[in-house]
Formats: structure tokens, sequence, C-alpha cells
């Protein structure tokens, strides 16, 4: 009797000790998730902290870009400019340009459209097809007319806008522009600009020479621009016409970009379209794209 109980008792505590070791077990991996989870949630949240500061500093450069383009009278107003600020431990730079140094997509003229694609690279005849493919995207049909302008995009599976162009993206859409030719017209062409010219003072050459045909009485919309050889005005670049004839045209809409270099080392790009308005309204954001690829130099050092 006394050694079968006693075999009962140790079979008691081993099955007594097994439970206790699972339990131990359990316990170790309701441990080890909590511990994941801490540990994900903390990422989480200084993501989450990043980001909102990202937001925050972007945020202050447009409203200090707004606030000294609302101070400056029209006359005055800069069409470009940048500055440099530092706050919550980051540099930021901003640089400011009027919409007015891209070319209107909505707005446009179809020789300016042809001129600028030829100028990127494509042939007469392809530019002159581009350029009416897209007035034909952004142009609504006469009504009772034949919609042609539909049918041929009968086989893409899609219908073109045929009303405004509601972002610089959808020429990629536009029927029988090459890819490689869209990705080289983007840095140049906006729906912000509100005019069918330029300020040829602060926009590329490549659009410049676009307005060529307009801005010399002997230019060519296909080629540079033709003028004698002692102009006094005429620019170092044969491409881009006289001084006096290029077009002044002004935006009450400017491309905000602010660069952020975090004490972590990381560095952010972000890119916010304003329009400025009056003093119950500062202005308006109209696009507003983080991570983008900087355009300009990066952040001068501090000394």
């Amino acid at each position: 009797m006394t050694s079968a109980r006693r075999a009962a008792d140790e079979s008691q505590r081993g099955f007594v000790i097994v439970v206790v070791l699972w339990i131990l077990l359990t316990l170790s991996s309701l441990a080890m998730i909590f511990t994941l989870y801490l540990s994900a949630s903390a990422r989480a949240m200084s993501l989450g902290d990043t980001a909102l500061q990202n937001e925050a500093l972007v945020s202050a450069g447009v409203e200090l870009t707004a606030y000294q383009l609302i101070l400056a009278s029209d006359d005055a107003r800069p069409a470009q400019g940048s500055f440099h600020f530092r706050m919550d431990d980051a540099d930021v730079g901003v640089t400011f340009t009027s919409e007015a140094a891209r070319i209107d997509l909505n707005l446009a003229s179809k020789e300016v459209l042809a001129a600028f694609l030829a100028g990127l690279g494509a042939s007469k005849d392809a530019a002159n097809e581009d350029a009416d493919r897209i007035v034909g995207w952004r142009t609504r049909p006469a009504p009772g007319s034949t919609n042609e302008e539909a049918a041929r995009y009968a086989a893409l599976g899609y219908t073109p806008r045929q009303s405004l162009f509601t972002h610089v993206n959808e020429l990629a859409l536009v029927a029988g522009l090459p890819p490689a030719l869209v990705d080289r017209a983007l840095p140049f062409v906006t729906i912000f600009n509100g005019s069918a010219d330029i300020d040829a003072t602060i926009a590329a050459p490549e659009v410049v020479a676009a307005f060529a045909k307009r801005s010399s009485a002997g230019a060519d919309p296909f080629g540079s621009a033709i003028r004698p050889s002692n102009d006094p005005l005429a620019g170092a670049d044969p491409s881009v016409p006289a001084k006096s004839n290029l077009p002044k045209a002004k935006s009450p809409c400017y491309r905000v970009e602010t660069t952020i270099g975090f004490a972590n080392g990381r560095r952010a790009t972000s890119e916010v379209v304003i329009a400025l308005g009056d003093k119950r309204e500062p202005y308006r954001v109209l696009s507003w794209q983080d991570d983008v690829e900087s355009a300009h130099l990066p952040l001068r050092r501090r000394s």
C-alpha cells in the first residue's frame, strides 16, 4: 500500500510539474508576443512622429513662403526665391517658383505644344500629331458633331477626358504620346499657370524655346530663333529669343519645394503648389506631394 501510494504521489507530482512547465512555456510565449507587439508599436509611433514632424515642417515652409509673397505688392512680388531655417532640430530649405515658369497644358496653344514636344526630341510630324491629341484630350466636341477623338481611343479601352486636365500625369493617357517623351515633358508642364503665356525670365530653356515663334518674328517653331548676329539682346543660347521679346506672364500660383534634413541623417523633399488669395484666405493648397526628387541644389551647410 505504501509503495503504491508513493508511486501515485510521484506520478501526480510529475503531472503537476508538466502542467506547470506548460503554463510557464505559454506565459513565456505570451511575453515574447507582447514584447514584439511593443517593439512594433514603438516603431510605428516613431514613423508616425516622423511623418507628423515632416508635415509640420513642410507646412511651416509653405506658411513662410506665402507670408513673403503676400506682403509684397503685385509689381514687386518675386517670381522665384529661396530661404533656409532651422526648426525642431531639423534643417529646412525652401525654394519657391511661380507656375508661370511652366507650360499650362490646359491653355497653351497647339503651336506652342508642338514646338515644345519637338524641342524634346519628337519629329516635326509627330510633334504636330501629339499636340493635336493633347488639344483633343482637353476639348469638348461641338454638340451634334462626330466625336472622332473618342473613336481614336476605342482600341485603348478608355475614352479621352475631353475637358481640362486635372493632373499633369494625365499626359501619359493621351493617345500616341511615347512614355519617354511624357517623362521628359512632365518637369516643364503644369495645370496651375492660369495663362497661355510663361515668364521666360524664370522658365527653363526648353520652355522658352517653345515660345520662339511668338517671341520673334523670324523664329522657327521647330528649331532655334533666327536673329541678326549683332543683336545685343540675344542670349548666349541660340535657341532662346531676344530678351526684349520674351513673354513675362504672372501667375497667382507658386510651386514650393521643401527639403528637410533631420537630425538622424534622413532627408525628405516635398512639393506643394499654392494659390495666393486675399486677407481672409491668404493661400490655398492645390497640390501636395511628399517624397519627390529634388529639382534644386541640396541644403547649404550651416557654419
